[in-house]
């Protein structure tokens, strides 16, 4: 008798993949360096349940995105929620993030809680905010970037 095979992880997650529900890890901040990079070239802005900062990548790649949730926050396994509800939406709106920017979001204890499309609706509102930032950052850095070369 032959054991039924079991499917092969890889291949399971690779399929989840097809079917468009592609992770956001490629675009997390992973380092403290960055972390601190973005947190000193930018300024904190506030929304109803969270916190967040926006700030020019050094050399323009993909847009990243950083999660913190400090002990505040409760137990491990409720940050873990936090996160883990953050995370999700984020994966469902990655094409929303600014490009050529870094943004960290500071979740408050109360996304704990939320209903889930409160939360959502809150990050796009969020991630268009930073989107429209960007956009005026690049259309006032191109006058400026005229000037310095009409100079040379």
């Amino acid at each position: 008798m032959n054991a039924p095979s079991k499917a092969d992880p890889r291949t399971a997650t690779s399929a989840v993949r097809e079917r468009g529900r592609a992770s956001i890890s490629a675009n997390r901040l992973r380092k403290h360096a960055d972390y601190q990079r973005v947190y000193e070239a930018s300024r904190k802005r506030r929304s109803a349940s969270m916190t967040w900062f926006l700030a020019p990548q050094a050399v323009e790649s993909v847009p990243r995105v950083g999660l913190t949730a400090g002990k505040v926050l409760g137990k491990s396994h409720e940050r873990n929620r936090i996160k883990r509800r953050m995370r999700e939406v984020l994966r469902k709106h990655a094409s929303l993030l600014p490009a050529g920017c870094d943004l960290i979001f500071h979740p408050q204890r109360i996304v704990l809680t939320m209903e889930f499309t409160k939360l959502e609706a809150e990050v796009v509102r969020i991630l268009q905010q930073a989107n429209a930032e960007r956009a005026r950052a690049s259309t006032t850095d191109a006058p400026r970037l005229a000037k310095a070369e009409l100079a040379r």
